[in-house]
């Protein structure tokens, strides 16, 4: 069974950049999809980005595409979100989520219970 750790949020101003990780440990991390959620206050939590295993590939919530990128470093066992353009609606609780040994359709990719495993979060403060 995998465990996550998120690290890397904090409060930024509008405009600004943060780099999200997202470490992996108990399993073969190669092996796993990973996903980016987010939650804000009194919202839904909503799918943000994703990379499959194998594959490679990347799936985008429409909202960040063109800003925030998805990367993998399967030697260092993690899982990176690099945020650009921030903006004060990007403002949540980010969650790290893994998926063994599956490659998602874009459908099952933006689906939170798609994903097995969840990281505890890691809070992102965008100011105007």
């Amino acid at each position: 069974q995998v465990q996550l750790v998120e690290s890397g949020g904090g409060l930024v101003q509008a405009g600004g950049s943060l780099r999200l990780s997202c470490a992996a440990s108990g399993g073969t991390f190669s092996y796993y999809t990973m996903g980016w959620f987010r939650q804000a206050p009194g919202k839904e939590r909503e799918f943000v980005s994703a990379i499959a295993w194998s594959t490679g590939s990347t799936y985008y919530a429409d909202s960040v595409k063109g800003r925030f990128t998805i990367s993998r470093d399967n030697a260092k066992s993690t899982v990176y979100l690099q945020m650009n353009s921030l903006k004060p609606e990007d403002t949540a609780v980010y969650y790290c989520a893994a998926k063994l040994r599956q490659v998602p359709t874009s459908g099952q990719a933006m689906r939170a219970t798609w994903y097995a495993y969840w990281g505890q979060g890691t809070q992102v403060t965008v100011s105007s």
